[in-house]
């Protein structure tokens, strides 16, 4: 198992371990069904780009059966946002201002989401850039191998939990 796999499942663990059923890691990216909310997640770790990350940056793209949500883009960063900072979230030639505060971004609406993880299935990597609260700029830069299967194995697993 790689070192990012590992670091990918205690991500996922940092809610109550028992909540989570591995759905299978898929080269950068892994899946996780949460029967108890009941949700579904792909999640993969930011590549180690920012060494003064105040925290663990990392991308989800989750399923809610109960809520009627599939496909929400939600991305941790690696440090607080400036207020009214831009979040601009950048796939091969196409560029999504996210919404976002504090240490969280996700796409503006559910239009926004699908165009994010249509862009995501057919890129490599992905970058998020931002001012943060301290001045500096937050760069969170992710790969994308795998994405499209954790994505897709996240929806299957949660066909059974409606």
């Amino acid at each position: 198992m790689k070192l990012g796999i590992l670091a990918l499942a205690v991500l996922a663990i940092a809610a109550p371990a028992a909540a989570k059923d591995s759905l299978g890691v898929f080269d950068s990216w892994a899946a996780f069904r949460d029967r108890e909310t009941p949700r579904c997640y792909a999640i993969a770790k930011a590549r180690n780009n920012n060494r003064s990350a105040a925290y663990k940056p990392y991308a989800t793209v989750g399923t809610w059966p109960k809520r009627g949500i599939r496909g929400q883009v939600h991305f941790r960063l690696s440090n607080k946002l400036a207020t009214g900072s831009k979040i601009t979230l950048r796939i091969s030639d196409k560029s999504f201002a996210l919404t976002g505060g504090g240490t969280d971004a996700w796409a503006q609406d559910k239009t926004m989401d699908a165009a994010i993880v249509a862009a995501m299935r057919s890129a490599n990597q992905m970058s998020l850039r931002a001012q943060g609260a301290s001045g500096g700029n937050i760069v969170n830069t992710y790969n994308l191998g795998g994405a499209a299967t954790a994505m897709d194995a996240a929806t299957v697993g949660c066909a059974s939990l409606r």
